[in-house]
């Protein structure tokens, strides 16, 4: 069985993206078309009604390349446990208040049992200081969350 992946919207968006001219999101966006082309058929990929909302966000262009990136994925629901760890993440100091959708990506990925959650989200997921308190308060809730990181992380075999 394969490794289950919960693609949050920031690396579609990295993958679907024209090159930036700056030096860290153009690596950033080479390491996620590398992981994409190279790696992406070792895993269960899935995403949810959030990140197809926010994919479907902005210029219509960018929206197309990222909803056509998307299709065929399984989309998982939210449902109203993910909103409530969702809650739970923010109230107790994991995620800022206005941090609440990235809690609700943690949130789905941990309901749904996702190994991982891929992000390009360094400030509020892929941060060490945050992913510790997303897992101590998932799992003083009785949940596992699935660890929290980057196409670069899960590049290597």
């Amino acid at each position: 069985m394969k490794p289950k992946v919960y693609l949050e919207t920031t690396v579609v968006s990295y993958f679907t993206a024209k090159p930036s001219r700056d030096i860290i999101t153009a690596a950033h966006q080479q390491i996620t078309q590398e992981w994409w082309e190279n790696r992406r058929a070792d895993f269960d990929l899935f995403i949810s009604e959030l990140v197809e909302q926010e994919a479907s966000a902005g210029d219509e262009d960018a929206v197309q390349r990222r909803l056509k990136a998307l299709d065929g994925l399984p989309a998982l629901q939210v449902n109203q446990a993910a909103v409530d760890l969702a809650r739970i993440l923010v109230n107790e100091n994991a995620l800022p208040e206005k941090a609440t959708g990235d809690a609700l990506h943690v949130a789905i990925a941990t309901m749904n049992a996702m190994d991982y959650l891929m992000t390009w989200n360094m400030r509020h997921l892929a941060n060490a200081t945050i992913r510790n308190a997303i897992t101590i308060i998932c799992r003083a809730h009785g949940y596992e969350p699935p660890v929290i990181c980057t196409p670069e992380e899960l590049l290597e075999v």
